[in-house]
């Protein structure tokens, strides 16, 4: 069995804001003391809606890079790379394109989703249509064992587990992997030999679920065999086929929703959005003009906070007391909104101080992030050669 492992990444849109802060980065910030984390700049994704003027992804890869590093991702706790540099992954992806049902593709949820909120783009590419293949190839090639994305991305994560299945079953046949997998068994001793038989046994015979993960758990801490026999033995509990791929699990983050400034989703496309290093009083000044319950026409007028925008924002920046003053003095008309914005201000402005701290260092030397960067690329390339290896030869792709 492979270790417990997480990969994600992002297009390389430029500057982030605090709608990615709040919704991905945080995450990563918590996962990388939790466990191995591999975080990669998507620049291939960028091409697949920006093919027609890429000039703008060199530029954002490296604003998104110190943006990360400003938001708290550790580079002595977190593997950064870029996409493209571990050119594996196109390999992977163009291997696993060969045998991935066109249909399995199109259903993806988002793709027509894309395609309807791109209209202005020509989408009708083969790069758009198989993003989420690359998307599985990026996370394969690490056999990462989780992934973590909000709802929405479920989808493309159980895409990836059918991927990884239908691989592992098509080229999963390893030459006398049954004689071999029995062998292992037996070096589990014979206690623990005849309870993996008879959980294995549950498993396939009755379906259940609660032997394989019991089988499972049971391997993970039978320390004496090798990875070559731990692997079979894994494979061996769900059929009679070698693990090559690692079937990831979607890790479902809690993400604080953060709107835009205007109560849309932020998106700096919208022009509602606050960059995460944003300058403290371009801060106060997009917080001071948003806007407020349309009913509070004058100072005078009480309103709704669950009708005003600025009200989403103490949610998620406010503790219980502010937001009870804000409540009682919006519905009285006791505080004006210039006075309600104001705990706003001083939390984000707060909150970004750290940011702009950390950002310094590599805005004063860029190589700085350019160092990390190189040796992300090297870590993650030796480990994306190592699925290789087993992917070409179980494809018998070696010609030795």
């Amino acid at each position: 069995m492979y270790p417990d492992r997480v990969v994600s990444g992002m297009r390389p849109t430029g500057a982030m804001h605090l709608g990615h802060y709040h919704g991905a980065l945080k995450n990563w910030i918590r996962l990388q003391s939790e466990l191995p984390c591999l975080f990669f700049v998507a620049d291939w994704h960028a091409l697949t809606t920006h093919y027609d003027d890429p000039t703008v992804i060199e530029r954002s890869t490296w604003d998104m890079l110190v943006d990360w590093l400003a938001a708290g991702v550790d580079p002595s706790q977190s593997t950064l790379f870029i996409q493209s540099r571990v050119p594996e992954h196109a390999e992977l992806h163009l291997l696993l394109s060969m045998a991935t049902p066109l249909g399995w593709l199109e259903r993806v949820p988002t793709y027509k989703d894309q395609i309807e909120n791109l209209a202005t783009k020509d989408l009708a590419t083969y790069g758009f249509l198989g993003y989420p293949l690359l998307q599985a190839a990026d996370v394969l090639i690490y056999r990462a064992s989780q992934v973590p994305v909000g709802e929405d991305q479920v989808p493309h994560i159980e895409m990836m587990r059918e991927i990884a299945r239908r691989f592992n079953h098509l080229y999963g046949k390893e030459k006398g992997f049954e004689e071999k997998a029995q062998d292992a068994v037996k070096k589990l001793g014979s206690k623990r030999a005849k309870l993996y038989n008879e959980l294995r046994t549950e498993y396939q015979q009755d379906g259940k679920d609660e032997a394989l993960e019991q089988a499972k758990a049971m391997l993970d801490d039978a320390q004496s065999l090798s990875m070559g026999d731990r692997e079979r033995l894994f494979g061996y509990l769900e059929g009679s086929r070698k693990l090559i791929l690692v079937e990831p699990q979607a890790r479902l983050t809690e993400a604080a929703r953060l709107p835009g400034l205007d109560g849309r989703k932020m998106s700096k496309s919208y022009g509602n959005a606050i960059a995460l290093r944003e300058d403290k009083d371009s801060v106060s000044k997009k917080i001071k003009t948003m806007p407020t319950d349309p009913a509070r026409v004058r100072r005078t007028d009480a309103g709704d906070p669950e009708r005003c925008p600025v009200w989403q924002f103490h949610q998620v920046y406010s503790d219980t007391a502010t937001k009870e003053w804000v409540v009682k003095g919006c519905k009285s008309a006791g505080i004006g909104c210039i006075e309600c914005k104001q705990p706003v201000i001083d939390a984000i402005i707060k909150e970004q101080e750290p940011m702009h701290e950390r950002a310094q260092p590599y805005l004063d030397d860029p190589s700085l992030v350019r160092a990390i960067v190189a040796d992300g690329n090297d870590v993650a390339r030796k480990m994306a050669q190592e699925t290789m290896r087993d992917v070409r030869e179980a494809m018998g792709l070696v010609y030795t």
